[in-house]
């Protein structure tokens, strides 16, 4: 349920601020955004899996603290993100 390399490396390249970026909050998100999305997915054929559902509240939560650290730092950066990513609809 964890994302491919190729992928995580093509999302690190389309959300990086610089060269050398792989950490910075938006390469974070985006991951997680990612792995949420799988997940969400596994979730409609697998009903009754609640391990992994524990998994995807604490993804959930942990995105919501970048993205809340995101937006008391820099306004910005963070109405960016959301708009690319498509949350917060």
């Amino acid at each position: 349920m964890s994302i491919t390399f190729d992928k995580k490396h093509e999302l690190i390249e389309q959300y990086k601020t610089h060269e050398k970026d792989t950490g910075s909050p938006e390469v974070q998100v985006a991951i997680l955004t990612e792995r949420i999305n799988t997940l969400t997915e596994h979730f409609k054929t697998h009903k009754k899996d609640h391990h992994s559902r524990r998994g995807l509240l604490k993804l959930v939560n942990q995105r919501k603290r970048l993205l809340s650290y995101l937006q008391m730092t820099e306004i910005g950066r963070y109405r960016a993100l959301i708009a690319r990513l498509g949350l917060r609809r």
